[in-house]
């Protein structure tokens, strides 16, 4: 495994490309067990996730998930049941130790990527922290977040490209930030299904537009990331956040399998 970015990480970087998968919000301890294995049978060496909590649903009236004392109980249930990384978000800087005791993972939400008391306490913990970078933030600026990390003692940084405001209700990637955020010495990742999401888009919930997932991804794996983060569920019509522009799971293979021909190819 490479470790010429971001220092020691625990998780696959290096030579291959890294897959994040898992739906946007644990349903059900049910159902990510079921996502988990189905996604682990496509590409074993992946890292899952889900959230315990999505506490910046557009609607007060959307399904937030099953709350962090259940939710984490959930999720390290995954982790010792199916054996890989697990990666969740956290909000407060007070779930940051909670959550490191559950997962390999901790994500800030983009919407949070400047909270310093955040950055600093999940920073802390010593787990992997993945940043993804706001809608509002120029890439450039990203630097900011990670030396907030880095005051802590803790190099284990990831960056996330997940699109920038265009407009209202709308995201576009530039892809050039990924180059400047992977000059920072921490690896990247493109975010490939909230790129394509249209906040908001759908009155009281976020719209999507699945169909440019995968040229979207095409384009940044071939610029040279580090790996994807894909949200995929089995049913995105009846997924209870975020299904509108969330990968189909009967989809992954083919999709994967696309994206490490490209890979192949910078290899």
């Amino acid at each position: 495994m490479g470790t010429e970015r971001g220092g020691s990480l625990g998780v696959s970087l290096g030579d291959d490309l890294l897959l994040i998968a898992g739906p946007c919000v644990i349903e059900s301890e049910e159902h990510v067990h079921f996502m988990a294995r189905a996604i682990q049978q496509i590409h074993p060496d992946f890292i899952f996730k889900a959230s315990f909590d999505k506490a910046n649903r557009t609607s007060v009236a959307g399904y937030r998930g099953p709350g962090m004392v259940e939710g984490l109980r959930i999720l390290a249930g995954v982790r010792a049941a199916v054996g890989m990384p697990v990666l969740t978000d956290i909000h407060t800087p007070d779930q940051a130790g909670p959550a490191a005791e559950a997962v390999d993972i901790l994500q800030i939400p983009a919407f949070l990527c400047r909270q310093t008391d955040l950055l600093v306490e999940a920073g802390k913990t010593g787990r992997v922290i993945n940043i993804k970078k706001g809608q509002f933030v120029a890439p450039q600026d990203m630097i900011h977040a990670v030396e907030k990390v880095r005051s802590t003692g803790n190099d284990r940084i990831i960056l996330t490209e997940r699109g920038s405001s265009f407009g209202y209700q709308n995201l576009v990637v530039d892809m050039r930030g990924l180059k400047i955020m992977g000059d920072m010495g921490v690896p990247v990742v493109f975010d490939a299904t909230h790129s394509v999401q249209l906040p908001s888009g759908a009155g009281g919930a976020s719209g999507g537009q699945p169909q440019f997932i995968e040229p979207l991804a095409r384009a940044a794996v071939a610029v040279g990331v580090n790996g994807l983060f894909v949200e995929v569920h089995d049913r995105p019509e009846q997924a209870l956040s975020d299904g509108a522009n969330a990968l189909r799971l009967d989809r992954l293979a083919g999709f994967w399998g696309r994206m490490q021909a490209v890979h192949g190819v910078l290899k």
